[in-house]
């Protein structure tokens, strides 16, 4: 047999050119791939997972979460916590629906300014929001001033931004366009068709609005109604500029503890169960909305 005979008979694998040499394969692809993912691996390991852990290795502290679940201010801090964010979460969803609302369906005039206004506060920095309502029902406050302009007394009568009703009330004003905003995206794609259809059969508005439109606007509600909530767990600035020295979250409470009392375990403790808790509700909100099909 000659040699080009023997050639001819050579068998070659599958995929493999009849030059004998292997055709690329994802195998080749794989270290590129690779390469590729370690930078925004590194850049978030060194950015973020490095100082979590750095945190969850103080808190390891002998001790020390059995010292802060212990103490009266860790319960009180994680109690005003979870009911001004749920407070907040709830005024929320209820005034960015009815203002929603207005603006999608109500037609009047600076409808599309107002709706492009959302898009803008939601870039403001929450103590911005803080500032403007001291500067309105502050103690030295426009409100204030007018009432002892007016009557004449001492003080005026609004003093209820260094309480709890005041953060509340901070906390739904700045949060309230989170929510409007995917609930306008959301009614932007509703077909005006059914409730054309809703009100020639002879709906009246509120039933239009509970039968049609909020079976629509459920999964935007849940969307916004979680960041909300746990932004507002998270929130520091506006506790922090309202002056509220009696109210004290848990993000306050890792403020003190680092800055005011140098205690970094018990700090570090409060900073992983804030962590936790937000985390848990995003897990949930992942499952609900899931299953919900939003």
């Amino acid at each position: 047999m000659t040699a080009e005979r023997r050639r001819e008979v050579v068998p070659t694998l599958p995929g493999t050119p009849s030059g004998g040499t292997p055709a690329p394969g994802p195998a080749r692809r794989v270290p590129t791939t690779v390469l590729w993912a370690l930078p925004p691996v590194a850049v978030l390991a060194l950015v973020f997972l490095y100082p979590l852990a750095l945190v969850v290795q103080e808190s390891l502290a002998p001790g020390a979460y059995a010292d802060v679940f212990a103490s009266e201010a860790f319960q009180e801090a994680l109690v005003t916590t979870v009911w001004l964010a749920v407070g907040a979460t709830v005024g929320c969803l209820v005034l960015g629906f009815v203002l929603a609302l207005v603006i999608a369906f109500v037609p009047f005039p600076g409808g599309k300014a107002v709706s492009k206004f959302i898009d803008v506060f939601l870039s403001f920095p929450s103590f911005l929001i803080t500032l403007a309502l001291l500067f309105l029902y502050g103690t030295v406050g426009m409100a204030n001033g007018l009432w002892t302009d007016v009557t004449g007394a001492e003080a005026g009568p609004f003093q209820f931004l260094t309480t709890p009703w005041g953060v509340l009330l901070a906390e739904i004003t700045y949060f309230t366009p989170f929510v409007m905003r995917p609930l306008l995206a959301a009614f932007s794609q509703m077909e005006t068709a059914q409730l054309e259809v809703a009100s020639s059969l002879g709906a009246k508005p509120l039933r239009i609005v509970r039968q049609v439109i909020l079976p629509e606007a459920l999964p935007a509600l849940a969307a916004g109604g979680s960041l909300v909530l746990v932004m507002c767990l998270n929130e520091f600035g506006i506790v922090l500029f309202t002056g509220a020295k009696g109210v004290t979250t848990l993000p306050m409470l890792v403020y003190g503890k680092a800055i005011l009392e140098s205690d970094y375990a018990a700090a570090c403790v409060v900073a992983v169960v804030n962590v936790a808790i937000s985390v848990g509700l995003y897990g949930l909100y992942r499952v609900v909305s899931r299953r919900a099909g939003a």
